[in-house]
């Protein structure tokens, strides 16, 4: 199975860039993974809420194959504690699926189209957090997925 995170706009901060920088080395170790990033769209100033969230999900809906499974980071996705999240994703391979796409959206969300294109909606927590930030929580989240399913001490119950 391979392993997809898209993103819309590059990651800023350095700090974060560094962690998820961190992680993506590590996850190499138990799966294909790429991260792909959409860039931001020019001129929002101009553009409302609906308009930005369409043109992104015009390059969003691009970067996907037909055979993707699709899982939206989304805060009215399901919450799974770390074990659950790997036992997630432990299923899709067993299922046999060949290309699992995780994709966080701009600061506004998602256009309706690219809620219809989903498997499925994930959601890290209750609280709000920046799209930047679920970059690193989300792919530390993935490596720790993975030493569970091997039972490396990474992940402490």
């Amino acid at each position: 199975m391979k392993i997809k995170l898209i993103v819309i706009g590059k990651t800023e901060e350095p700090w974060l860039h560094e962690g998820i920088e961190k992680y993506l080395s590590r996850l190499k170790h138990y799966v294909g993974f790429s991260l792909q990033v959409i860039p931001d769209i020019k001129n929002t100033k101009h553009l409302s809420e609906p308009q930005q969230k369409s043109k992104e999900a015009e390059l969003l809906l691009k970067q996907l194959s037909g055979n993707d499974v699709v899982i939206l980071m989304d805060e009215r996705g399901k919450k799974h504690s770390s074990v659950g999240f790997s036992q997630l994703l432990n299923r899709y391979m067993v299922a046999g699926t060949g290309s699992l796409v995780f994709v966080i959206g701009g600061p506004y969300g998602f256009a309706e189209d690219v809620y219809k294109r989903a498997n499925a909606l994930l959601s890290l927590s209750e609280m709000t957090f920046s799209h930047q930030m679920i970059r690193l929580f989300f792919t530390e989240q993935l490596y720790r997925a993975f030493t569970i399913m091997r039972n490396e001490p990474y992940h402490h119950a």
